[in-house]
């Protein structure tokens, strides 16, 4: 490596669209994807990179990686397999705080191995507001560490992340500059890091077992009331509590009853589900009897569902056995709804219109000129411009919808589920994992085949695969690629290696160097985008490892898993997402996650060189 390389006129351009980069990223005057546009533009324009390569970066197998990925995540939502998952969860945790957290944390973590981390996250999300809901687990408590898990489990594969993905495409490119003679980088194979990530897994699930629990706990303010309780439906219309679930006994006087009389008793809670045999319905008719071995799905508070289970005879649950996976908020939930002037509902009540009976809806109060009506709520007829509240599942509220006799104001999940594809989809994911283990295809054409089969066999609709596909992060990635085939070309990572070397100590051990490598990616990944960081990273450090005999896929496999160690800024996209509803300080993130990601530069520089000792040992 030539320390003394004169720095060219190419050079400076491309090392001040770094800058530029960098300055827009930090302070967020254009819009990142915006950001990655122009540079593209310049780049094509000035005649760094050629024009008929200026938007490979859009075909390249990181962008078809991260396409497929998204594609196969939406698919097996769609079929609930990631809600069978959660209730399995809250099934086997319930009653244990330290084995409930590290249960959803590690099932978490292997979740994100083949899914984007904002989609995990989104999918945890209602997961954890459940937990809490039924546990003494707050959500502070409970989403720092389900994040710090997604982060550390999407090391277990080359798909798990956006720079693990980009990795194996910067790699091909530096191969273009490499000095005569020396041996070609190969790309990393799917699960070339599942060591790493399972050391990063493990050292998560230990940290929050033994130390970061503890110290949530004491940054929780004490006065802290729960997200729930502050819920709009809970200010406005008194509708708070949780579900539980009470099963009729032979002693009960419900025995015998209908549903729409049990909801007369006095103290009666909320009733929005019923068993009877293998007859299961959420927002159950009010003539459906209930019998000896009935299951009612109710929702208040603790202490009244607790008295009128006594008073009735009935066994008191809190796990839902029964309807965990209908009380899922990816299925069902509460809505508001208004009743416009050309509504059939004016003039008549819930009960006239049969709503639970054949739509498969349950009418939990009215508002009406700023009053909530909730006594006796089903006998009360209907007024244009009454705001209606209701809990249903999703399908039937949308299905209810179309007749415009009320237009729902409240967002809420439109897409269609098919838990009937579930096996399928279950199965071409088992498919698609087998052929990444066992063949030499590239990463992203076997990603795709495990889309083609999904749209093949129903899991999916085209168009529904097309609205899966985050096209913010597409742009991003395909539009800043080609800065770091500029980077390589121009020999402006070579330039920043020469100069950094000449500054070195001499005999500086490479593993110190290397920490010094993870800390920069990791600083970097706090004021700009992951990819960001990877991009501009990545030649640098194999152009580095070149210069102090390193090896240069080791020293690029910690910059690209050092861009992903971000639990503190929101330019991580799942700390954005959690920071609102655990309404996190910037201080509490800093105290708790500081540590863990001292932790995470640590291990991926200990693992990585144990890795490669391995490998050159074993010839």
């Amino acid at each position: 490596m030539d320390a003394a390389l004169t720095l060219t006129t190419d050079m400076k351009l491309v090392l001040g669209l770094v800058v530029f980069t960098m300055a827009m990223f930090v302070f967020e005057r254009i819009r990142a994807d915006l950001v990655a546009l122009v540079v593209l533009v310049v780049l094509g324009i000035t005649g760094l990179i050629a024009p008929e390569e200026i938007f490979g970066g859009f075909s390249g197998n990181a962008v078809m990686s991260i396409i497929a990925t998204m594609i196969l995540g939406a698919g097996l939502d769609r079929t609930g397999a990631l809600n069978r998952l959660a209730a399995w969860l809250l099934r086997r945790g319930a009653g244990k705080e330290s084995r409930l957290m590290m249960m959803t944390m590690g099932i978490a973590g292997l979740n994100s191995s083949f899914m984007q981390n904002p989609s995990v996250m989104s999918l945890y999300l209602p997961v954890a507001a459940q937990l809490s809901a039924r546990t003494t687990l707050s959500l502070q408590r409970l989403l720092l560490p389900i994040a710090s898990a997604i982060v550390m489990g999407s090391a277990l594969t080359m798909v798990g992340n956006s720079p693990l993905i980009l990795l194996n495409d910067l790699l091909i490119s530096a191969n273009n500059n490499l000095p005569s003679g020396m041996a070609t980088l190969e790309p990393l194979r799917m699960f070339a890091p599942l060591p790493i990530g399972v050391a990063l897994l493990l050292a998560a699930l230990l940290y929050f077992r033994f130390h970061g629990d503890g110290k949530l706990k004491d940054e929780i303010e004490p006065n802290t009331v729960p997200t729930r309780t502050e819920s709009y439906f809970a200010t406005t219309y008194g509708i708070e509590g949780d579900v539980f679930e009470l099963t009729v006994t032979a002693e009960s006087p419900l025995v015998g009853m209908t549903l729409g009389e049990a909801e007369t008793l006095h103290e009666a809670p909320l009733m929005l589900a019923l068993k009877t045999g293998d007859d299961v319905r959420l927002s159950p008719p009010g003539d459906m009897r209930i019998w000896v071995g009935s299951v009612l799905g109710v929702m208040g508070g603790r202490q009244q569902i607790k008295d009128f289970s006594q008073n009735q005879f009935l066994r008191m649950s809190s796990r839902l056995r029964e309807f965990g996976d209908l009380f899922n908020p990816s299925r069902a939930g509460i809505s508001e709804a208004v009743v416009p002037p050309t509504s059939r509902f004016i003039g008549k009540s819930a009960a006239e219109l049969r709503l639970r009976k054949q739509q498969g809806i349950s009418l939990l109060a009215i508002n009406r000129d700023k009053k909530v009506l909730r006594d006796d709520v089903r006998q009360v007829k209907l007024r244009a411009g009454d705001m209606l509240v209701f809990h249903s599942i999703w399908r039937d509220l949308a299905q209810a919808a179309e007749s415009r006799d009320f237009a729902v104001v409240t967002d809420y999940p439109t897409g269609e589920h098919r838990p009937h594809k579930f096996k399928i989809a279950m199965v071409i994911f088992a498919v698609t994992i087998l052929i990444a283990l066992t063949s030499k295809l590239p990463v992203a054409l076997t990603l795709m085949t495990g889309v083609a089969g999904m749209l093949l066999t129903g899991v999916l609709r085209m168009d529904e695969a097309y609205s899966a596909i985050n096209w913010k992060t597409i742009f991003l990635m395909a539009g800043l690629i080609p800065l770091g085939w500029a980077m390589d070309s121009s020999g402006a990572a070579a330039w920043v290696a020469g100069h950094t070397v000449e500054q070195l100590p001499e005999g500086i051990p490479v593993w110190l160097l290397e920490i010094a490598l993870a800390l920069l990616a990791t600083g970097f990944s706090l004021v700009i985008s992951h990819v960001g960081a990877t991009i501009v990273m990545v030649p640098i450090a194999i152009n580095l490892a070149l210069a102090t005999g390193g090896n240069p896929i080791a020293f690029a496999l910690i910059v690209a898993l050092s861009a992903s160690n971000n639990l503190i800024t929101s330019s991580n996209p799942i700390v954005s997402m959690i920071i609102g509803p655990a309404n996190y300080s910037p201080r509490q993130l800093w105290r708790v996650a500081g540590p863990l990601m001292l932790i995470y530069s640590m291990v991926i520089v200990l693992v990585i060189n144990l890795m490669f000792w391995v490998q050159t040992r074993l010839g």
